[in-house]
């Protein structure tokens, strides 16, 4: 696949942040100068109801870039900022913004992967990907599918990020070229304006078709099977449809056949979230019988059916006793999940990465 030509910026800059981001992509924007021939677009989870007009006057406030959210078939422009709106992924297809309805990812949309996987595909070498902030996976990915395509990979070094979860992920898991600081990373991606591109990269076929599926809002078995993943014992945590496991390099993902797909702590945390779903259920069920006993027996004690109230207020009791020990596991199932890694403070040089 032959890297795009089109009008446009010299770079993409393609940054994911979660948990904490927002003060960091105002730090990074702040520094960065109007000289540099590049569009920086950005996923940062946030809730469905954010408010991102709020977000781009503050970053605007900051920053020498026009900042704007993104808009449906506009133009890729170079010294632009565009920010993902709530509840639609982020793509970039021939230069030009598409905000897509697939498939949550990672349990995000607009989901960091999505938007790194686009931006791979269409700009090859002349991509950089930056990992800030953040909790759990999102944008490990992403990363390798730049890293796959000749682009740059930089990470936030952790022991500055707020939550360090995804740095951490992206350096257990991809050979990233620099690891280092805010003020740094502004500096890494300057020079690399001023100084030339990568060596393209060949694009995976496999690639290039994931890439379709967050733009057509379509996989299908027969396309799962076709990435190259083999079936897994485990259901989609969004539709429980089958789901396919990919191995990418260190990189696990599962893929149902709707394109829902996880990394393999999204994963656990679905499965975590089900889990407290079903308990709900359970007690709710438990609580209603209980409940509906207690009644028939005072119904019944009012007839003169002594023999049966009792039974019935026996079976009620044994109830209470359930609707307990359900609340005990629904107590575990719903406590804060434990940090990705168990060293949180690592240091970044173990992990091959550079800067």
């Amino acid at each position: 696949m032959e890297v795009q030509q089109s009008e446009g910026p010299k770079y993409v800059i393609v940054i994911g942040a979660s948990a904490g981001g927002l003060q960091s992509i105002l730090e990074l924007m702040a520094q960065v100068t109007e000289e540099m021939d590049a569009a920086i677009l950005v996923v940062m989870h946030t809730p469905s109801t954010s408010h991102g007009d709020v977000v781009i006057q503050r970053l605007q406030h900051n920053s020498v870039f026009t900042c704007k959210l993104a808009e449906n078939g506009e133009p890729i422009r170079s010294r632009h900022f565009y920010l993902a709106v709530p509840d639609r992924h982020l793509l970039i297809r021939q230069g030009k913004i598409m905000l897509g309805q697939g498939p949550v990812e990672n349990r995000w949309r607009p989901a960091i992967d999505v938007l790194f996987r686009s931006a791979a595909v269409a700009y090859n070498s002349r991509t950089i990907g930056i990992i800030l902030t953040g909790m759990l996976e999102d944008g490990t990915a992403g990363m390798q599918f730049i890293k796959e395509c000749g682009g740059t990979c930089i990470v936030q070094d952790p022991a500055e990020a707020e939550y360090p979860d995804m740095p951490l992920s992206v350096l257990r898991n991809v050979p990233v070229d620099y690891c280092t600081t805010l003020q740094r990373i502004a500096f890494i991606i300057q020079e690399k304006a001023r100084n030339g591109v990568n060596e393209p990269a060949k694009v995976p076929v496999r690639l290039a078709k994931e890439a379709q599926i967050a733009e057509r809002v379509a996989l299908g078995i027969e396309l799962a099977f076709d990435l190259g993943g083999k079936p897994a014992p485990y259901s989609c945590p969004e539709c429980g449809g089958a789901t396919w496991e990919i191995q990418e390099g260190e990189v696990t993902r599962y893929r149902c056949h709707t394109g829902h797909m996880f990394s393999e702590f999204s994963m656990l945390e679905g499965k975590r979230e089900e889990l407290e779903s079903t308990f709900w259920v359970i007690l709710r069920i438990l609580e209603e019988r209980r409940s509906l006993l207690l009644k028939m027996a005072a119904e019944e004690e009012r007839k003169g059916w002594a023999r049966s109230a009792n039974f019935k207020r026996e079976r009620a009791g044994e109830l209470e006793v359930h609707i307990s020990r359900v609340r005990e596991l629904l107590f575990a199932a719903t406590a804060a999940p434990e940090n990705l890694y168990d060293d949180p403070e690592m240091d970044p040089g173990e992990t091959g990465g550079a800067g």
